[in-house]
């Protein structure tokens, strides 16, 4: 930690109390630090509020309704099923308030933590202004998160656009809805409608869904999404302009060289996320771009005693992640003898059924590096769980470097979230794919793909 040379109010301050702020604020203070926090939205920022926690709540509920309806399968009788969107909707609730998020400013202030609710701004290296008020520091930890990328075409004023927080507040599922952007976001509020009744739409502008994964993950998502789902999935769709039609918005876009247009009820942004970096960086002396403050292998920024961590930074912009940079920020802040990220085994995960999760590179980062490798891919319906399950759409997909040591992977299946960390683990420790093959694997479990994709790799 900087040296006091100065009397600085603080020898900590963190701006955003999100992933990315909230468990350094808790370190730094329990090593006796004076610390606070400086939040401009909600305390505990997007996850618990308005991110992973209230969405997985709803997409959970959505899960068990396509249970229900397809539990004739199984002998049950399940004629009867509907839901209550208001219900549905207080369940989210429910959960987001089990987290504990609404207790934080008072779990805060019994750590000795300062709470500052406004916009942060740099007015010099060591002293930035909320709501008028200077606040200095020896040290800051920038968290300030991300927020969602305008639409960037021609956006007719007269139309509410929905982003991923507003949607979640909508009274009903919508009678039909176009999401634009099909990353993991869009994917995932594609799933949820669409359980509920919704007639979806998802356009993407690149070739694929889920553009990030293995071509085998798209392909198969899409083809559940179009023949289970009847989501009209566009790739390769540019948006031109979105209208209003009497009193529906009409969304304009450009497909295989041909303009196409189409009314619906509401439109749904979620086509990525810019870090948010306008909070007078240049005053700091910290570089930075409009992709997200720059900084080193400790997290340390240009200006050495100004940490970042979390959506800021443009890379990972995962809660796990913000977590994990949030400790190892508060580490390098409080100890001489830094630990550098290491982002070689990060998992992601998609929650739609099947689920998506993935950790690692993927094929096509390895075929941008030249790299040689070799992949082992089983399909799930081989698995003796995906047969008492009913759930034959899947697989598990391994790669490795040439010498058999695993890089990366996909899992597709039901509780793929919890499968991959079998295979973060693997990675994380460089082992061989015949760790994972000679391993005991308990049977009947989805956890067995992963050792007959290994048992591939020769």
């Amino acid at each position: 930690m900087s040296k006091n040379k100065q009397n600085y109010d603080y020898d900590l301050v963190i701006i955003g109390s999100g992933a990315g702020g909230s468990v350094a604020a808790d370190m730094v203070a329990s090593a006796g630090k004076r610390v606070a926090v400086v939040e401009s939205d909600t305390l505990g920022g997007q996850c618990p509020n308005w991110g992973c926690i209230p969405t997985k709540a709803l997409l959970e509920a959505a899960r068990v309704l396509q249970t229900t309806k397809t539990a004739d399968s199984f002998g049950i009788r399940s004629s009867s099923t509907g839901f209550n969107f208001p219900s549905v909707q207080a369940w989210k609730d429910h959960a987001v308030r089990r987290t504990g998020v609404e207790t934080t400013s008072h779990y805060y202030k019994t750590r000795g933590i300062g709470v500052f609710k406004g916009r942060a701004h740099f007015i010099s290296p060591h002293e930035i202004s909320v709501n008028r008020r200077h606040i200095s520091a020896a040290n800051f930890l920038i968290a300030t998160g991300a927020q969602w990328r305008p639409l960037g075409a021609p956006l007719s004023s007269q139309v509410n656009i929905l982003n991923p927080r507003s949607a979640l507040e909508l009274k009903r599922p919508p009678k039909s809805l176009f999401i634009i952007g099909g990353g993991s976001v869009g994917v995932e509020f594609a799933e949820l409608f669409a359980s509920f009744g919704t007639q979806v739409y998802i356009a993407e502008e690149s070739p694929r869904l889920l553009p990030r994964e293995d071509q085998e993950v798209s392909h198969l998502v899409e083809a559940v999404f179009t023949k289970r789902r009847r989501i009209h999935v566009l790739n390769k769709a540019k948006i031109t302009n979105v209208t209003m039609d009497a009193i529906h918005p009409r969304v304009a876009y450009m497909r295989g060289g041909e303009q196409h247009s189409v009314k619906v009820e509401h439109v749904l942004l979620a086509n990525g996320k810019q870090p948010s970096v306008d909070i007078g960086l240049e005053n700091a002396g910290v570089e930075y771009t409009d992709r997200g403050i720059e900084v080193d292998e400790y997290l340390q920024t240009s200006a050495k005693h100004i940490f970042a961590a979390g959506d800021v930074l443009g890379t990972n912009m995962y809660t796990h992640v913000g977590v994990y940079e949030s400790r190892n920020a508060a580490h390098n802040i409080l100890h001489r003898q830094k630990v550098a990220v290491d982002y070689r085994a990060v998992p992601r995960v998609t929650f739609v059924a099947p689920e998506v999760a993935s950790v690692g590179m993927s094929e096509e980062d390895c075929l941008r590096r030249d790299m040689p490798i070799m992949t082992g891919i089983a399909p799930i319906n081989s698995v003796a769980r995906a047969n008492v399950a009913n759930a034959m759409d899947g697989f598990a997909k391994v790669i490795t470097d040439k010498n058999g040591t695993l890089i990366g992977g996909s899992v597709v299946s039901e509780h793929a979230g919890e499968v991959i960390h079998e295979l973060t683990l693997a990675i994380q420790h460089r082992l061989h794919a015949h760790d994972i093959a000679r391993m005991l694997h308990a049977y009947p479990t989805w956890s067995d793909s992963l050792r007959l994709a290994c048992n591939k790799i020769k």
